[in-house]
């Protein structure tokens, strides 16, 4: 039986995510998977690649040929280089992590703590308190010239 490492395409239309997975040569391409290896996001920024490089070198060593897109993702992750022999890539870019938001919540709450405590009216609202006080005035000037 013929083995090969291949994505497995998953997401929505535009959102594409995909798994590394092992799988007969013959099955289709999200068909069934012999084992899930790794994960590829490509639309984070910067690309999301997660491999088992103790699976994936099980798998390259039992003779499982990686397809190109497959291939160009383990030089990228080191996987083919170690496999091979070759010294070893640089080292991928990480994506930054993200601030927690509890902390810039309780920040933003301390600066704002000197501001004023009143009502927070907006300009639509005020413009509907004068019309309907105008509104008022023009009742009661009526009511007392009849």
């Amino acid at each position: 039986m013929a083995v090969k490492i291949k994505l497995k395409r998953l997401g929505k239309i535009r959102s594409p995510h995909y798994r590394i997975v092992v799988a007969d040569s013959r099955t289709r391409r999200d068909g069934r998977a012999i084992e899930e290896i790794g994960l590829y996001h490509p639309v984070q920024n910067p690309s999301r690649i997660e491999v088992d490089s103790e699976r994936a070198q099980y798998w390259l060593g039992v003779g499982a040929q990686p397809t190109e897109p497959v291939l160009a993702i383990l030089k990228v992750t080191g996987d083919w280089q170690k496999f091979k022999g070759l010294p070893a890539p640089a080292p991928m870019l990480v994506a930054e992590p993200k601030a927690d938001k509890r902390a810039l919540f309780e920040a933003a709450a301390k600066e704002a703590g000197d501001e004023p405590k009143g009502e927070a009216v907006t300009a639509k609202a005020k413009k509907t308190e004068k019309k309907a006080e105008a509104a008022e005035a023009d009742a009661s000037t009526e009511s007392t010239e009849a």
